[in-house]
């Protein structure tokens, strides 16, 4: 049977590998994006295979490298988001950017839990990086035959199946700049041929550790307007008006600027970290014993652990009360006299917004654990090929405050009565107060859980039409979902104030999925293959839903091929969007108070140092009343092989969903307050609170930014691949590869029926921008024992969140070489980030690092990079 490129899958694997191709020709082979088995691995899905032998020559170490590499992923969620935010250092799938919950993570075919914190997808960090073989990329909606959440296309990360011998690899990434040094090895070992000893037994496991990088490290996160707090140290102070600042006007400190009256604004983004301080280790066992020739029985267990450390500026306090007649308070001899702008009442108390430089930066401890045990039977049974398995998933986060951190209270009566000076040194007595107050534990637990049972089956039917083999295949799974987020109440009610955190937390969800679907094919005339497939998933808490997926491949020669879908999807809200804890936070950006500062400009009676240009709390949390999302796919695609060893693939792709899940953007809400009127909750004196402190209770004025359905998306566009590959006796292979995605459109509306918001090219929302170009490239010569490869990654420039500034496009270079010097021995040398290219400037303001934007650029700049691999 003479072997064509039907789908990009084969496309890739062709023009990497002949051995394997030939070994395709043999066995029947189940490829991502269909569940009939075939002799050549052929179907009408684009797929992107991604063999991890190159991702290790290209020093990629971790999978939310690996995501640099997919053109079509849009990845919004990063490690470097654990700075400031609950995320536990968690990395997020976003394929054409339509959010980390329309991508499906599979790990050798199957769910693992979701991600104990957010629990709308996994965690890619928690995935045994070292056991992975290759990872296969479906880059179409995939509801009919994976589930309601495959509505962006699937993720599969497949492992070994079996090992003899033992592996040991080591290496060391050394950053030119100082921090983020770091350093990995995995060892491995196996023992047992399947074909010969009828069993075999491996475990493989990986450890990698990488140092923190803080902002004081990379000079250029001071570009542009920097981010400013109201609450520095020295401390503002005020009664009615302006603030005032002992510092000011000169505000003469590193970590300070004028406000441009008579107070002064902290510049905390210059203490953060801009890549946490992390530790992963991750381990993988499996079992496998051949009952007979047809049948396969295997056990397998994974587990990670991935300790992610932050740290951010001190706790802002900003709401202290400071009575007349203390030791600090201004103009008693101590702290000079508030000037006359300020008009401060002396027989009065002042408000002080004091940043606690003391204790130091907050600094917080993230331990997720996820872990997977699979019982899985496998084999040919009547002339089917079929698979079932039980499979149990965990996945746990472990919040803890380990340093910066106080009691509220203790702090509030320091500075009430004097003992704490909140402008400047602190006496043996103010020091005192810090050090007891200093606190450090767990803040709260989160444990997500999936249980699941799985049967699939898959045969050949025969010649019916004459233009080839039918193909069927059936399946059925039932899975269990828990999720619980807990705070430790007695510890989370000591730091309310400084993590607004709610003390009284204890959400669970449950519910139970159960599914079946069938898929068919059929070849109706020669070259011409129509396929079907069709879902049915009921939701114990969202109802039920029946989807579809029909698909063509038209092949008229051998050199051209054309492919085609359309389907439908339903994704039903995931436990943690209905039932979340609903908790207080600071706003990500400064506003005015649009009744009591609008324009900037303060009401009468509205201090303008608790009105203008703050952080208000916002509520943020859950919904019960979630509708499911409905979704619509469609793609067509040509793969044209011009000669043996080339090939070039095109496939254009049309996305839209209803009622999406999200979250409105806060600066849409401040933008319109006319119409988001009942989203802004004020207390009962008609204000929004400053400080975490004040909620939840009566003085507790807030925005709600509950998620909610919001409208709908669109978005469409065209992924491009082309690969090449000269073969010479003389100077070796030579190869290249392409892989590239255009956006044409990607708009959204903020609710439903509203107006269309173009994201594509502009940053947009809560969640940035969409690319319109990304593209991986690369370039490989391999002659004997050496090999060389540069690599590419490309994304075009977008407007940014101030929309005077354009982003410029960001271009990376990586270069590597390989040399197996024995048969047992490779090695590899590399630098990532050649050109030592800093991150282009941004001017975001939704995470705590600035002047660039961490969801879409590395800040370390250029790595030397060294791997040693060593079997036996």
């Amino acid at each position: 049977m003479k072997k064509t490129h039907i789908s990009l899958a084969v496309a890739l694997l062709a023009a990497f590998s002949v051995q394997a191709q030939a070994q395709q020709q043999l066995d029947r082979v189940e490829v991502t994006g269909s569940a009939i088995k075939r002799i050549d691995g052929e179907t009408a899905n684009p797929v992107t295979v991604i063999k991890m032998s190159d991702l290790k020559n290209e020093g990629v170490t971790s999978v939310e490298q690996m995501l640099s590499r997919i053109s079509a992923s849009q990845t919004t969620q990063s490690g470097s988001q654990a700075v400031g935010s609950a995320t536990g250092g968690a990395t997020f799938a976003n394929l054409r950017g339509l959010g980390q919950d329309k991508t499906l993570v599979l790990l050798n075919g199957r769910r693992i839990a979701n991600n104990a914190l957010d629990a709308t997808a996994p965690d890619l960090n928690m995935i045994p990086f070292a056991a992975i073989e290759r990872v296969e990329v479906l880059r179409d909606g995939a509801s009919a035959l994976y589930g309601t959440d495959a509505i962006g296309g699937v993720i599969n990360f497949i492992t070994k199946k079996s090992f003899t011998g033992g592996t040991l690899t080591l290496g060391l990434d050394s950053p030119q700049k100082e921090g983020a040094k770091s350093k990995n090895f995995n060892l491995g070992g196996g023992y047992g041929d399947l074909a010969k000893d009828k069993f075999n037994i491996f475990a493989v496991f990986d450890y990698s550790q990488q140092d923190p990088l803080n902002a004081g490290q990379r000079p250029y996160v001071n570009r542009g307007t920097p981010k400013t707090s109201a609450t520095p140290f020295p401390a503002n102070y005020y009664q009615n008006d302006d603030s005032a600042n002992p510092a000011a006007p000169g505000c003469a400190s590193p970590m300070l600027v004028s406000d441009g009256a008579v107070g002064c604004k902290y510049l905390y983004s210059r203490v953060v970290d801009l890549v946490p301080e992390t530790k992963r280790l991750s381990g993988l066992a499996k079992a496998s014993v051949q009952l007979s020739d047809d049948h396969l029985l295997s056990f397998e267990y994974f587990r990670a652990e991935n300790t992610n450390k932050t740290v951010i500026a001190g706790v802002p306090y900003g709401a202290l009360s400071m009575d007349p007649g203390t030791k600090y308070y201004p103009g008693k001899g101590i702290t000079p006299a508030a000037p006359a702008s300020a008009k401060i009442d002396a027989k009065l108390p002042i408000t002080v917004k004091m940043r606690d430089e003391i204790s130091g930066g907050r600094a917080d401890e993230s331990v997720n654990t996820q872990q997977r045990f699979v019982a899985n039977l496998e084999g040919t049974l009547a002339g089917w090929d079929y698979q079932t398995g039980l499979a149990y998933n965990e996945n746990e986060i472990i919040n803890k405050l380990i340093g910066g951190y106080t009691d509220g209270a203790q702090i509030t009566a320091g500075v009430k009565t004097g003992v704490i000076n909140p402008f400047g040194p602190q006496d043996a007595a103010g020091k005192a107060v810090f050090e007891k107050a200093a606190v450090r534990g767990t803040l709260y637990t989160g444990l997500g859980k999936v249980t699941s049972l799985d049967l699939k089956a898959s045969r050949e039917l025969g010649n019916w039409l004459g233009a080839g083999n039918a193909g069927l295949a059936l399946g059925t799974e039932y899975r269990k979902e828990d999720f619980t987020n807990k705070a430790n109440t007695e510890f989370a009610e000591k730091v309310v104030a400084s993590t607004g955190y709610d003390p009284t937390i204890n959400n669970h969800g449950t519910r139970n999925v159960s599914a079946v679907y069938g898929e068919v094919s059929l070849p109706v005339l020669a070259g011409l293959e129509l396929g079907a497939a069709l879902r049915h998933d009921r939701y114990s808490d969202s109802g039920s839903t029946t989807n579809p997926k029909f698909t063509f491949r038209y092949q008229p020669n051998k050199q051209m091929l054309m492919r085609g879908s359309y389907s439908t999807g339903f994704r039903a809200p995931s436990l943690y969007e209905l039932n979340a804890p609903q908790t207080y936070t600071n706003t990500g950006n400064n506003h005015d108070d649009p009744v009591r500062c609008p324009g900037g400009k303060p009401i009468p009676g509205a201090p303008k140092a608790a009105n203008c240009d703050q952080q208000f709390q916002s509520l943020g949390g859950g919904n019960p009343n979630l509708k499911p999302e409905t979704s619509v796919n469609k793609t067509l695609g040509f793969v044209f092989e011009p000669m043996v060893d080339a090939s070039v693939g095109l496939d254009f792709w049309w996305i839209s969903y209803e009622h999406k899940i999200d979250v409105l953007p806060e600066n849409a809400v401040f933008a319109d307050p006319v119409k988001y009127a009942s989203l802004f909750k004020r207390a009962a004196d008609g204000t929004l609170a400053t400080d975490g402190s004040l909620c939840p209770g009566v003085k507790c004025g807030y925005v709600e930014l509950l998620t909610k359905n919001l409208g709908g998306v669109r978005t469409n566009g065209v992924d491009l691949t082309a690969n090449y590959r000269l073969r010479t006796a003389a100077l070796g292979t030579f190869s290249a590869g392409l892989n590239g995605t255009y956006v044409n459109k990607y708009e959204y509306q903020n609710e439903e029926n509203g107006a269309w918001i173009q994201r594509a090219g502009t940053y947009s929302g809560n969640n940035g921008p969409i690319f319109r170009w990304s593209q991986s490239l690369s370039l490989g010569w391999k002659h004997g024992d050496f090999g060389l490869g540069l690599v590419n990654r490309y994304k075009t420039g977008y407007t940014d969140e101030d929309p005077k500034h354009k982003v410029d496009s960001y271009s990376i270079w990586d270069m590597y070489g390989t040399w197996a010097p024995i048969k047992s021995v490779s090695l590899t040398a590399g630098v990532r980030n050649l050109l030592n290219q800093d991150p282009p400037f941004s001017n975001q303001t939704r995470t705590f690092q600035t002047g660039f934007d961490p969801r879409f650029a590395d800040p370390v700049g250029r790595v030397f990079y060294a791997r040693a691999g060593y079997t036996f």
